[in-house]
């Protein structure tokens, strides 16, 4: 709080000598705040009117844009990174920077935030909303088309749909109600953690697994990442025999976290895999958390 304070009238100083802010006006110096703001203001915008971008977006196992974010500055959140920047427009998630927003709100900045999209006719919503506000419309019209002709040559899926599960680190699922979700029913697969688990991000035990059998076993996690705790469920050997039968699909977490060209290639890649399966294969039978196999 002292902090703040003592920032404040240093902040509004440079915001009084700064251009005044631009409403509805094309926005000419644009500030992201959030890592799936920074995907689309890089992929919609041009190098030269993305004035910073997170940090994040400089990291390939984490962003689908590092090597457009490698033309940018970057910033960690924090007002006072910000303001000296004199931005025209500030795009940040609905759930992250509060104390940063709060500050440039009360600075007088635009600030538009950004919530998460639930179905893929939100995420395709939200990239024409932000299209729309850097005066791109046309570039937000392009990238849907794009998304969704990529959905449309998704391979036909069966009758008799095949089971899928995605883990993420700590035990996390993709459940009812998200993006993930429908992405796997657009590569004609059956989410087992739809019925397994009622939560939209809930986590699901190892045990669920073994007794499920689902026909993939979908690893959501980045696979450079460095070792931590959250990721030792990843390799248990209960899910081993996954691995063992060609039935574990590893998807970068990055691909369907935000809404962008992203989502249609791990529709890609979870068809590509639901192919291989022999039609009514079951799924391998998992080791029990103790080893023992089911």
């Amino acid at each position: 709080m002292m902090r703040t304070a003592l920032l404040l009238p240093a902040l509004l100083a440079l915001l009084a000598a700064s251009p005044a802010v631009a409403g509805e006006a094309k926005p000419a110096r644009i500030v992201s705040l959030n890592l799936c703001a920074d995907e689309l203001v890089l992929r919609l915008a041009d190098p030269g009117r993305v004035a910073s971008v997170t940090y994040l977006a400089r990291d390939p196992r984490a962003s689908n844009v590092a090597g457009l974010a490698a033309q940018v500055p970057i910033n960690r959140g924090l007002a006072e990174e910000i303001v000296p920047l004199a931005p025209d427009l500030v795009i940040a998630g609905a759930f992250t920077t509060r104390a940063t927003t709060a500050m440039l709100r009360r600075l007088g900045l635009e600030v538009m935030e950004l919530g998460v999209p639930a179905s893929l006719e939100e995420a395709y919503a939200q990239i024409r909303q932000v299209a729309a506000r850097l005066g791109e419309r046309a570039r937000g019209e392009a990238m849907v088309a794009e998304i969704r002709a990529a959905m449309a040559a998704l391979p036909p899926a069966p009758a008799d749909r095949a089971t899928a599960v995605v883990l993420r680190p700590n035990g996390f699922t993709a459940g009812r109600g998200s993006v993930p979700d429908e992405v796997l029913a657009r590569a004609g697969l059956d989410n087992l953690a739809a019925r397994l688990s009622t939560d939209r991000m809930g986590q699901l035990a190892l045990e669920e697994i073994v007794v499920a059998r689902p026909d993939l076993l979908v690893v959501n996690a980045a696979p450079d990442a460095p070792p931590s705790l959250a990721d030792e469920l990843l390799h248990h050997p209960a899910l081993a025999p996954f691995a063992k039968a060609d039935r574990a699909v590893p998807l970068p977490i990055r691909l369907w976290t935000c809404a962008g060209p992203g989502l249609a290639e791990a529709a890609a890649r979870l068809a590509a895999a639901r192919t291989k399966i022999a039609p009514g294969a079951p799924g391998p039978r998992a080791a029990t958390p103790e080893g023992r196999r089911q």
